[in-house]
């Protein structure tokens, strides 16, 4: 059986790859093991790997983050110098090189989508809302319950004290950690209490976990973001904080949804809101929020862009939806069933309550 023939758009992409590592700092002798040691500082990848992509006879396509990487790596001269071959972090970029990355990543993402026969939103599944380019750090910052909603064994003179039962939100907290920390190896990814924050805190990669009540931090980088949506207190409402915005000078309020009367009534539907812009402290960073009206809005707003099973989709809904700026603000719905929350899906309607395009665009 004759072997299958090249895609032509599959082997321009190949060797553009293998020019980029031969031709561009021919003095550098840039080898694949070299340039797999790089690339693998963040994530670890192999010589084969990399041979695989520069084949002329049967080419594998790179991930759309690697391709990034070729971007990031070839856009400066201080990727081989001094030392050992390495990825320089974005945030140190001058302008020229900054201009140089944005050139060659439109080249190859280009390349890429069109080898893959996708269109840009499809190819937009290996988009990783999670995975950081820089060196961090990323700081979590958490609510922390009130005394009188602690457990016994949030007591340090408990012989079973456990801290982390001091934390709000902490189904929230710890699906976050796990899934920053395996998204990011290398970079540092701490989490605090919001009594706890101290300046430095800030300046990194700022993911602010929970609502207003119990989250001071929550309240204030908001506020200081421009954030356009926001949480009041409701007398009808004693467990949780409506979120409101105005439009046209009238305020617009969204509610939990639930069944039953008194001691039989079940929480079946809550809202969470997922923010990410720039960190008002620090605008080479970011600054994320998952926040929602109870616990339950909360985890929804991390698991949309954590649980395997739809991130991918959820990922493809913000670029469809907000390019490639990497900011926006989405409030949603967050169905409850059975006690258990169940992950937004964006691309189904109703679950999009209202989104922002960042820098504000007015909502729809």
């Amino acid at each position: 059986m004759p072997p299958l023939a090249v895609p032509p758009a599959a082997l321009e992409l190949s060797q553009r790859l293998k020019q980029l590592r031969t031709q561009t700092w021919p003095d550098a002798r840039l080898t694949q093991a070299a340039l797999a040691e790089a690339f693998g500082a963040e994530e670890p990848v192999g010589a084969a790997t990399i041979s695989s992509w520069e084949s002329r006879d049967a080419p594998k396509l790179p991930p759309r983050h690697r391709i990034i990487a070729y971007a990031r790596f070839f856009a400066t001269r201080r990727s081989v110098e001094p030392g050992a071959p390495k990825l320089v972090p974005l945030d140190s970029f001058s302008a020229a090189e900054e201009a140089a990355y944005r050139k060659l990543e439109e080249e190859l993402l280009g390349l890429r989508t069109t080898a893959s026969g996708e269109s840009p939103v499809e190819d937009a599944v290996f988009r990783r809302s999670w995975h950081f380019t820089d060196s961090g750090p990323a700081n979590i910052v958490c609510s922390q319950l009130p005394a009188d909603e602690l457990s016994p064994l949030a007591n340090p003179a408990d012989p079973n004290y456990t801290e982390l039962l001091k934390y709000a939100d902490l189904d929230a907290l710890v699906e976050l950690h796990g899934h920053i920390r395996a998204e990011n190896a290398f970079m540092p990814v701490f989490f605090k209490a919001a009594t706890k924050v101290v300046p430095d805190d800030l300046s990194g990669h700022v993911v602010l976990v929970g609502g207003i009540a119990w989250n001071e931090v929550t309240a204030r980088l908001s506020e200081m973001a421009r954030i356009p949506v926001r949480q009041v207190s409701d007398p009808t409402l004693k467990s949780g904080e409506p979120f409101v915005f105005d439009v046209s000078g009238k305020e617009q309020r969204f509610l939990p949804k639930w069944k039953g009367e008194g001691k039989a009534r079940e929480l079946v539907e809550d809202v969470g809101l997922l923010v990410r812009v720039s960190n008002p402290i620090n605008s080479s960073r970011t600054l994320t929020i998952c926040n929602g009206i109870h616990s339950r809005g909360v985890l929804g707003a991390v698991r949309s862009l954590t649980d395997e099973r739809l991130r991918d989709a959820n990922e493809r809904y913000i670029t469809a939806n907000f390019g490639s700026t990497g900011s926006f603000i989405i409030l949603m719905s967050v169905k409850v069933i059975e006690g258990q929350t169940m992950t937004p899906d964006f691309n189904i309607p109703g679950v999009v309550l209202k989104q922002w395009q960042w820098p504000l665009d007015g909502g729809r």
